[in-house]
């Protein structure tokens, strides 16, 4: 892992500003490890809400063995920091989870995702899963099912486990058969489907704000964005808008995947 100097990050993004960006996403492969002379990245990402003229902060990923208090109130205190967590569960079985070397467990997982939604108003909270990793038995799958019920993902990035040589995984005994894994993604896939909806039906009737990116696909004079907890919205407009605009629009409709509405303002 290596940090960069947050001057440098900052000069970046004041640079990018300057040019009409207004929007940035911080990525590392774990935020959570950032260190620099004592800057940590709750500090790191509170200098970053406050660059002039920077509308929305996002970032990933956040790792769940050392997401801590400090970033997610950085997070509800900066305006400019956007509401969504993107928090890689795996599995949600212990066994399976020492296995992955991941360091917490489902019992862990679920109470920092509890403080999040309870720390950060109208959170976001998105993750990642894997069906079918070496040893993965029928019982520890429907475990990770479950706790992906007990979360109520916004979303989740649904993946089967593929074998890759030289990997300490790829080398672990009791490798499930590539049908099961298959099997078991689809369960994933359906469970991740009917979350994502869920998720989308409660907007309904609420007016959102949502950065334009250009012109949807879903219709001509329909444009596309995204709101501050990253869901895509596509909207009409009675005036042009422009990549970047930040504009309310009223969620009309849902699907699993989008928000459907018009701008009101």
């Amino acid at each position: 892992e290596r940090s960069r100097d947050p001057r440098e990050v900052l000069a970046e993004i004041e640079g990018l500003v300057s040019q009409g960006v207004r929007e940035v996403t911080l990525v590392g492969q774990n935020v959570n490890s950032y260190r620099w002379a004592g800057t940590g990245f709750p500090r790191l990402l509170r200098q970053v809400c406050r660059v002039i003229g920077l509308e929305r902060v996002r970032f990933i990923t956040s790792h769940p063995k050392d997401l801590g208090q400090e970033l997610l109130e950085a997070m509800a205190g900066e305006p400019s920091a956007c509401e969504h967590l993107h928090l890689p569960l795996q599995s949600g079985s212990d066994r399976v989870l020492i296995m992955m070397n991941r360091g917490y467990t489902a019992a862990e997982y679920l109470a920092k995702a509890r403080m999040a939604r309870s720390l950060v108003p109208g959170l976001s909270l998105t993750t990642d899963v894997i069906a079918g990793f070496p040893g993965e038995t029928e019982d520890e799958f429907r475990m990770t099912m479950e706790v992906m019920e007990e979360a109520g993902f916004d979303e989740a990035f649904t993946y089967k486990y593929s074998p890759r040589q030289g990997t300490a995984a790829g080398d672990l005994p009791g490798q499930v058969p590539d049908d099961a894994r298959q099997e078991r993604l689809e369960r994933l896939i359906a469970l991740r489907q009917k979350l994502a909806l869920s998720s989308n039906l409660r907007m309904a009737g609420q007016t959102v704000e949502v950065m334009v990116e250009g012109p949807s696909r879903h219709g001509q004079g329909q444009h596309f964005g995204r709101t501050r907890g990253n869901k895509p919205a596509a909207f009409g407009s009675e005036r042009a808008l422009k990549p970047g605009e930040l504009v309310r629009v009223l969620i009309e409709q849902t699907t699993t995947a989008t928000l459907r509405g018009r701008a009101v303002n």
